[in-house]
């Protein structure tokens, strides 16, 4: 069975965290060489890779779409973002998240599955602040184009922050939303987080994911899209009305440098980010 590479893994995060100046909002230059770079992974897969555009004050943000199976109507997407919150090289947040999203698309490419859905790996632009939470960031734009174009969408995945883990007791918290003593309180696992009301959809990545895991996955499920719950892509799927899940190590309740200088390749566990890869892939190809 194909396993994710560690090795890509690691090269995909060393080359987005290695840009200079970071790929923020404002640093259009580095934003273009980080899609430059998913663009050119996606095309070495043999997918069909294509740009969505959009303007913001005047400068042209993208969106790198690449497809599996592009004439199949129903599609899969499979989303993370590539820009960063500020001046920081956002190795979790969301470096890491990209290179799975990429890893996924290689495997997907490798294995040749056929289900009855078609496959999108999107890479998104402007998740970040300022722009968070607007008609601005890339994932509503996608979206949003779907739901115009009335296309059948089984579902969304997003990746956000899938490669930071300790062993440590007590490294892992949830917000004061999330009942105590339900979940791990070591932070050596990955969270599905979604939506009660998508259940079925969210039971059914987990399964998928749980089988034959080599890293342990949790499901939290939440009746409200806020919070720390809708901290991602996978937010604007569901105001659209489509299921989505986040795949997350938990953000700031696990990783103390998210969004700070301290977000460097050096902290990630690139073992246990392959596993999640592995894990994600068992449901991505299977969903059907």
């Amino acid at each position: 069975m194909i396993k994710a590479d560690k090795e890509r893994l690691y090269s995909d995060v060393l080359f987005l965290t290695g840009i200079s100046p970071y790929r923020n909002c404002k640093n259009i230059d580095s934003l273009g060489r980080a899609a430059g770079y998913i663009s050119n992974e996606f095309e070495k897969a043999g997918l069909k890779v294509e740009e969505q555009t959009w303007t913001v004050k005047g400068s042209i943000y993208r969106n790198i779409i690449a497809s599996y199976n592009p004439d199949k109507f129903k599609r899969l997407i499979i989303g993370a973002h590539y820009d960063v919150a500020g001046d920081q090289p956002g190795a979790d947040d969301n470096a890491s998240g990209i290179a799975g999203l990429l890893e996924a698309a290689r495997m997907t490419a490798a294995s040749d599955p056929d289900p009855d859905y078609g496959i999108d790996f999107v890479a998104y632009c402007l998740e970040e602040p300022p722009h968070f939470g607007g008609e601005m960031m890339g994932s509503f734009v996608h979206a949003r184009s779907l739901f115009e174009k009335m296309t059948p969408v089984t579902g969304m995945i997003c990746f956000d922050m899938i490669g930071y883990f300790s062993d440590r007791p007590g490294s892992q918290r949830f917000p004061s939303e999330v009942p105590k003593g339900i979940y791990p309180d070591k932070g050596n696992f990955i969270t599905i987080v979604g939506l009660d009301k998508y259940s079925s959809f969210n039971r059914k990545v987990y399964e998928l994911m749980c089988h034959n895991s080599g890293i342990g996955v949790e499901l939290l499920s939440v009746r409200a899209p806020e919070g720390f719950a809708a901290l991602s892509d996978h937010r604007n799927f569901w105001s659209h009305g489509y299921k989505a899940v986040m795949i997350t190590d938990g953000a700031e309740y696990r990783n103390g440098n998210y969004h700070k200088k301290s977000d460097t390749i050096d902290t990630l566990d690139f073992d246990r980010m392959a596993e999640v890869v592995n894990s994600t892939f068992n449901a991505i190809v299977r969903l059907d």
